[in-house]
């Protein structure tokens, strides 16, 4: 090998190099999970938008005030351990979930299961109870989030899986 080959190898490992680094300390700075829209900063001391539709027991929009149920007082919960103000948006699942994929609310709850097909339009949390249906079948319940919001959905989860709901009946 002579010594310009010696040179190009050189010179192309030492580019190689540079790049490797180059992708390590990018990554450095990174936090995982992410909120690409910063939903979890923006509801710490801000405002938690929730997207309800009527599911008792699991949501009841029935009265004139605030929804109730299991899945609000979750989310109220959730809400008081962040600081965050609620907005609270009753609807159908299909306009709601369009909203959430739209960024104009930032969670859904409606008694929805982890057999939802609104996948596409939403993140689904890990499920957090279960409900015994008429026939005997197990339904294992979530909450829905943006798509990509990762630290909110952590933080959500983590905080409806220390509630400890197990089975909740009809």
């Amino acid at each position: 090998m002579d010594t310009s080959s010696r040179l190009r190898i050189s010179r192309r490992g030492r580019l190689l190099g540079l790049a490797v680094a180059a992708l390590l300390l990018t990554g450095c700075g990174s936090s995982f999970p992410a909120d690409p829209e910063g939903t979890l900063d923006r509801i710490e001391g801000g405002e938690l938008r929730v997207g309800v539709s009527h599911s008792p027991p699991w949501t009841d929009v029935s009265a004139e005030s605030e929804p109730t149920g299991v899945e609000p007082r979750l989310v109220r919960d959730f809400a008081q351990a962040h600081d965050a103000e609620l907005a609270w948006e009753a609807g159908g699942e299909e306009q709601l979930m369009t909203m959430l994929d739209e960024g104009r609310i930032d969670m859904v709850v409606g008694g929805l299961t982890d057999s939802s097909p609104w996948t596409t339009h939403a993140a689904l949390t890990t499920p957090y109870a279960e409900s015994v249906g008429p026939d005997g079948s197990t339904s294992k319940h979530v909450l829905a989030v943006r798509t990509g919001e990762n630290a909110f959905m952590v933080a959500l989860e983590r905080h409806a899986l220390a509630q400890e709901l197990g089975t909740v009946e009809p």
